[in-house]
């Protein structure tokens, strides 16, 4: 009687086991960035602040529609290039995800809008600022940082109006990005009353600006402004150098990485360089950001680039969308993503507005001292 009864406690401890486990989820969280090529500095920072969420929330536990989730990282690799970008997206597609977090560049995350948007999968990117990318009207489509008009505009009047930059050139790299952002800051420049005395292109890929820069040295510019990478970035100010030009230089969050000293060669003199980072964190926001910087370097031993806690209040905004509509079906959460009203990043406040875009985005501009990224001011 007693083995019979044991049978029996253990075949109802077996039958719990499988309803707890029937409970527990998985939840496909999909991340795409550059980790290889000239930006996978910057899109291992990106993808390393979505590990940290994930690995942060499975710690805590999260439950959604009264089950028990694990959250699962499915990363890619675009290269920053669009054909690999929308191969990488569709990829994420077919493995089911329940949302993705990307991509890094504009170049990247444009092509791939369209396909999270045929397959109804919401898309938050972290750091895709071209104006394009929530103009197309995709609902699936958010981001979490300010676009190029705030940023290219901003940038555009702090150089005449703040650094009283008299003659002011302008080079853009060809992609999405640097286009975009470089078009907005001379729209601007002329707006605010500065002059633009020449506009030079180059690829994302050049090292040798001795053509581009011989021309605009003739025109003796004060400031030059570059729409493009730090990885071409960095390379720009070496060959400034070495041609005697002294000029400012401005470029967007593209090249105001924690890397750009290094990539220059040393090259940049003290406050030389005026960048601007596509968010904007002060007071309360700015103590959340530096702990998670803080913590950040503690658990994966390197410094923060640009946008990795930005990455990580993506996976979180994504993740307490689903917790709230009480479903990680795509279609189900979506409508609450979209209502998302001033959930607490480390970042800031996170509003949507109709177009997917980030309410009152905030801009923060930097120079270099020293080598290291100095804060001058947040402008809204």
């Amino acid at each position: 009687m007693q083995i019979k009864m044991n049978l029996i406690v253990g075949a109802a401890a077996l039958a719990l086991g499988g309803v707890a486990q029937a409970q527990e989820m998985e939840v496909k969280i999909g991340h795409v960035a550059p980790v290889s090529g000239t930006g996978a500095h910057l899109g291992k920072d990106n993808e390393l602040g979505a590990k940290f969420a994930i690995d942060e929330l499975n710690a805590k536990g999260v439950m959604i529609g009264g089950k028990k989730v694990k959250l699962v990282l499915l990363a890619e690799d675009d290269a920053s290039d669009p054909k690999q970008g929308t191969a990488a997206a569709q990829k994420l597609v077919d493995s089911k995800v329940n949302g993705v977090v990307g991509h890094l560049n504009s170049g990247t995350s444009i092509p791939a809008s369209k396909i999270y948007f045929d397959a109804g999968i919401p898309q938050v990117s972290p750091s895709a600022t071209d104006v394009a990318y929530t103009a197309k009207g995709y609902k699936t489509a958010f981001r979490i940082v300010a676009n190029d008009g705030l940023l290219g505009g901003a940038l555009g009047r702090y150089a005449v109006n703040t650094v009283k930059a008299k003659s002011i050139a302008v080079i853009d790299d060809r992609t999405a990005y640097g286009q975009g952002v470089a078009k907005e800051f001379e729209k601007s420049v002329k707006a605010a009353g500065g002059k633009v005395v020449g506009h030079e292109y180059t690829t994302d890929k050049s090292t040798d600006f001795s053509i581009i820069l011989t021309k605009l040295k003739a025109k003796q510019p004060d400031l030059i402004f570059f729409g493009g990478m730090d990885a071409v970035g960095g390379p720009l100010l070496l060959n400034m150098k070495k041609l005697g030009i002294k000029a400012k230089f401005m470029g967007g969050d593209g090249i105001c990485s924690a890397k750009l000293p290094e990539l220059s060669v040393g090259a940049m003199a003290d406050e030389q360089v005026i960048c601007a980072e596509a968010g904007g964190v002060e007071g309360e926001a700015k103590k959340s950001t530096d702990a998670f910087k803080e913590a950040f370097k503690k658990k994966y031993g390197v410094e923060v680039q640009i946008y990795a806690p930005y990455v990580y209040d993506a996976v979180n905004v994504l993740v307490a969308a689903m917790v709230k509509a009480g479903s990680a079906e795509p279609a189900k959460y979506l409508p609450v993503l979209a209502k998302t009203t001033d959930y607490k990043g480390i970042t800031g406040n996170i509003t949507f507005d109709a177009k997917g875009d980030i309410k009152n985005g905030a801009l923060t501009l930097f120079t270099y001292k020293g080598g290291k990224r100095d804060q001058i001011a947040v402008v809204r």
